[in-house]
């Protein structure tokens, strides 16, 4: 790990784990306040729209702008930004969120198009594992820091310590990395460079079927985020801390599979990887929905959340460099914009759904099916090409 792909790692990190922080502190507040999934759903929509809306804007600043200091100002714009969780309330909040997920909607382009411009092209596939790794840490702590903070002081102590992670994470960015993380000039109209983009984009059979897939997934993860919380607190009746605990645990698998992202890549292609992992995570959640049926409780589901890290960062890391090699490096940040905004759609649309029918059983089994679905699809599309 050369010195420049360190600073970036930790500042991932430490950016995630703020992250997390807000997505276990803000449902649980959000749910207790109102005690409607439905409203839980709206909140995280919210955080959904921006990634859309501003996802031209985002992959055109990743392709031309200095890709560290576009990352350094995030980090600082956030940590503004959720200063007024201090004393809104209401209404309030979802302004907060859509104001953090503006900013986190121009981290992630630049922060993938950043990789190859760091790391040997032999090495950007098991860089991506170690961001992987990176960000099942972060949920490790900061979904453990969340719920423990919030149980602890309520709102005002989760922000404080959001605020201190985000300071640290724009401190690992403070210096430039060189000429090696700017990303290529361009002179064409911010438009016209959009558009070209989208036709690399359309012209690539092979990414329409992995976009699919992905679009089906991310209304599975959009349901998983509504259905999750009420969960935790009304089915195994394990509170904030039991929320937070569930959602870090995941980290161990994660962080083990990402010390192994290495080897595997050597031995299946990046859409493999994506495929099934998506698959075996699709079981996992099958099986984690009905296992307190059978009398688990929450030290088996604490096993679940840990084995079902692994799977998560081998998709994970299967499709951010499936996206990078799709396309030329000079385009890498505007299809991953436009992945990420299709991801954002396709979550919401999976919130909505979870939203209005959070009280029918199979809903549950639906979840769990949009994983498997999408694995395969993914899987034979790449055993057609």
């Amino acid at each position: 790990m050369n010195r420049s792909f360190a600073r970036l790692w930790t500042a991932a990190f430490c950016s995630e784990t703020g992250e997390w922080m807000l997505q276990v502190a803000l449902p649980v507040l959000v749910y207790q306040s109102t005690g409607s999934a439905a409203s839980t759903a709206a909140m995280m929509i919210v955080g959904m729209v921006p990634a859309v809306v501003l996802s031209p804007v985002a992959g055109v600043l990743a392709d031309r702008a200095d890709r560290r200091l576009l990352l350094l100002l995030v980090c600082l714009g956030q940590a503004v930004v959720a200063l007024p969780l201090l004393v809104v309330d209401g209404a309030g909040w979802y302004l907060v969120m859509a104001a953090q997920a503006a900013l986190a909607a121009v981290f992630e382009p630049a922060r993938t198009a950043l990789v190859p411009a760091l790391v040997a092209p032999e090495r950007v596939t098991a860089a991506n594992g170690m961001l992987a790794s990176a960000g099942n840490v972060a949920r490790l702590a900061g979904a453990w820091l969340g719920g423990l903070l919030f149980a602890l002081g309520g709102i005002g102590l989760v922000v404080g310590g959001y605020v201190v992670v985000l300071l640290a994470a724009a401190g690992a960015l403070v210096v430039p990395f060189g000429d090696r993380g700017r990303a290529p000039a361009d002179r064409r109209p911010a438009v016209r460079e959009w558009l070209d983009g989208l036709n690399l984009i359309r012209r690539n059979r092979r990414l329409w079927v992995v976009g699919a897939a992905m679009v089906l997934m991310a209304a599975a993860q959009g349901m998983f985020l509504v259905l999750f919380v009420p969960f935790v607190l009304d089915v195994l009746r394990a509170g904030p801390e039991g929320v937070g605990l569930l959602r870090g645990v995941q980290a161990v698998g994660g962080l083990l599979a990402g010390l192994g992202i290495a080897v595997l890549a050597r031995r299946v292609s990046p859409t493999q990887m994506y495929g099934w992992g998506a698959v075996t995570f699709g079981v996992v959640s099958a099986v984690g929905w009905h296992a307190h049926g059978f009398g688990a409780g929450l030290g088996v589901y604490v096993g679940l959340f840990v084995l079902v890290g692994v799977p998560s960062v081998v998709a994970a890391t299967g499709l951010v460099s499936t996206l990078q090699r799709a396309v030329p490096p000079a385009a890498v940040g505007r299809l991953t914009s436009t992945a990420f905004a299709a991801i954002a759609l396709g979550t919401a649309a999976g919130m909505l759904i979870a939203g209005w029918t959070a009280t029918w059983p199979p809903i549950l089994d639906v979840q769990a099916a949009g994983y498997l679905v999408g694995g395969a699809l993914v899987l034979i599309g790449e055993n057609g090409r």
